[in-house]
This record gives C-alpha cells, sequence and structure tokens, in this order.
C-alpha cells in the first residue's frame, strides 16, 4: 500500500507539474499576443497618422504646384465668359478722341496743345487753321502714348470752354495674337521654300521654288505691316483738336417752322434767282451790243423809206389794151 500510494502521489505530482507548465505556457503565450496586438494597434494607428499626413502633405505641395495653372487656366473660365483673357494693362487697345474747345485766342491755345503734347511724349500728326479773327478755327490732330491720353485731354479741356468731346476705343487684343500666330507660321514656311530653294537640281525647280519663295515673303512682309500698323495705333493714340474763336459757330443752326421762316426762306429763294438772272444778263449783254446795234439802225432804215414817199419808186401803168375791130 505504501508503495501504491507513493506511486499514486509520483503520478499526482507530474499531472500537477505538467497542468502547471501548460498553464505557464498559455500564460506566456497570452502575454505574448497582448504585446503584439498592442504594438501592431499602435503601429497600424502611427501608420494611419503618418498616411494622412504624408498624403496631405504631397496633395499641399500638389495643389500649390497646381495653384497657379488652376488661377491661369481655371480663373478666367471660373470668373464668367465675360471675363477678359488678359489682364487690362495686358491688352491691345486702341484709343481715339474729338474734342472742341472755344478759346479767346486760337493761335495761343495752339501753341499751348503743341506744348502738352511734347510734354507727353507725342507729336502734332496734322495742323490746319483758319484765320479770321474772331471767327479763327484750328484743326489739329494729336498722336499721344497710350497712358497719357487721358491727361492730355483733361489738360486741352482747360485751355478754354470745351463743346464737345468723343472718345472710343477699340481692342485689338485677339487680332494682334492672331497676326503673331500667322507671322511665325509664315516665317516656317518661307524657311521651308528657302531649304528646298537651296536643293533645287533643275532650272523647273529652280523656277517655281522661286516663285512661291517670293509670295510667301511677300505674305510675310504683309502680315509684318499690318502687325506694325496695329503697334503704332495701340502705342500713340488719336486726338482730333477744334479750337475754336469766341465768335465761331458752335453748332448748326436749329431747324425752325412758321410764317417768318418760310418769308425768309422765300426772300432768300428770290434773291438768289435774281443773282442768276443778273449773271445771265451780264454774260448774254456782250452780244447784244454787238449784234443789236446793226440790227436796229437797219430797222430803222427800212421803216423810213416805207414812211417817205419821194423815197419811194413811181409805179409806171400798164399800157392800153387795142380795142378790137369788127369784121366787115
Amino acid at each position: 500500500m505504501t508503495t501504491e500510494g507513493a506511486g499514486m502521489d509520483e503520478r499526482a505530482g507530474r499531472r500537477h507539474g505538467t497542468l502547471l507548465a501548460v498553464t505557464a505556457l498559455a500564460a506566456a503565450m497570452v502575454l505574448t499576443g497582448c504585446g503584439a496586438g498592442d504594438s501592431g494597434a499602435r503601429d497600424t494607428a502611427g501608420s494611419a497618422a503618418d498616411a494622412p499626413a504624408a498624403n496631405g502633405g504631397a496633395a499641399d505641395k500638389d495643389s500649390a504646384a497646381g495653384a497657379p495653372e488652376a488661377a491661369g487656366a481655371g480663373g478666367p473660365g471660373a470668373a464668367g465668359a465675360g471675363a477678359p483673357d488678359l489682364r487690362i494693362d495686358q491688352r491691345a487697345i486702341i484709343y481715339t478722341g474729338a474734342m472742341r474747345v472755344q478759346v479767346d485766342d486760337v493761335d495761343a491755345a495752339a501753341r499751348e496743345v503743341t506744348a502738352v503734347v511734347t510734354r507727353a511724349g507725342g507729336f502734332i500728326g496734322g495742323d490746319q487753321r483758319h484765320s479770321a479773327e474772331a471767327d479763327a478755327v484750328a484743326e489739329l490732330q494729336l498722336r499721344v502714348p497710350a497712358p497719357k491720353f487721358s491727361g492730355v485731354v483733361d489738360e486741352i479741356a482747360k485751355l478754354g470752354r470745351q463743346q464737345s468731346r468723343e472718345i472710343s476705343t477699340q481692342d485689338v487684343t485677339e487680332e494682334t495674337v492672331d497676326l503673331d500666330a500667322r507671322i511665325i507660321s509664315q516665317r516656317a514656311r518661307v524657311d521651308s521654300a528657302r531649304r528646298l530653294l537651296a536643293r533645287a537640281t533643275s532650272i523647273t525647280d529652280l523656277v517655281s521654288l522661286e516663285n512661291e519663295l517670293g509670295r510667301r515673303e511677300a505674305d510675310l512682309a504683309s502680315l509684318e505691316a499690318k502687325k506694325r500698323r496695329l503697334a503704332d495705333l495701340t502705342a500713340l493714340s488719336t486726338i482730333t483738336v477744334s479750337l475754336a474763336g469766341p465768335a465761331a459757330k458752335t453748332a448748326e443752326e436749329k431747324t425752325e417752322t412758321g410764317f417768318l421762316v418760310g418769308l425768309k426762306g422765300g426772300w432768300k429763294a428770290f434773291v438768289a434767282s435774281l443773282t442768276v438772272l443778273l449773271t445771265v444778263l451780264g454774260a448774254l449783254l456782250p452780244w447784244l451790243v454787238a449784234l443789236g446795234v446793226p440790227l436796229a439802225v437797219l430797222l430803222l432804215v427800212l421803216r423810213r423809206r416805207r414812211k417817205d414817199p419821194a423815197l419811194v419808186a413811181p409805179v409806171s401803168a400798164p399800157p392800153p389794151v387795142p380795142a378790137a375791130r369788127s369784121a366787115p
């Protein structure tokens, strides 16, 4: 019994030891799994936190890099269909103005206008004057830089009493851009024709290519001339200034109606008709004198001969007719 009891105690101890070992191993595995889970969660959370930050930084960089493009490409579209393609200082605009100013001294005002234009960096393009003391009128065509256009107009208006002002603008930005593109394309065509001409081997090809090159160069010269003309009009604005004396007519007479107006018009027509009649009579008078005097003298002589019997020749009586004799 003692030996069997000892064996049973030994087996029970082994089972208890094995159970403790299994329990310890399970506890260790559970602890290891929890640590791994916590670190994995921390890693996942860290990665999830870092990823948006990284993506956000990249997105911020991309948006910062793409902002100018979006502003340049999407800006006008977002602003609406009527938004300009370029800023106002980059557009090609032709300014044209016309004004009439009444001054006391036309010549002095014309000299002052010349001084104003010269200070602004422009010049006088035309000068026409009609001197008649108080009725004097001067027509000046001014070419001034476009940025100084408004300032020059305001200065000229202060020289006297402004009677009228007309200002107009023409936007030629699209035409200028189109001309630039056509000029670049035409230059490429000219260069191509020159290269082909340099490789020509026959007289026929040489003549044909020379004609084609001349035509392309003429088209290029025409486009460049248009571009220079537009550049001149946009760089220098045109102002037509009329300087009128104190007694110069400022506007057309108003249309009036009534008896007095009709009488005045009829009298003017009568005077005009009488003037024409007298002019015709004056033109015919020399012919009337040259031909009428001899004709009048001739008529006077004929009339006197009819009235004086002595001047009229006697008419002889016809001879008597013998009486017929009777037969025996």
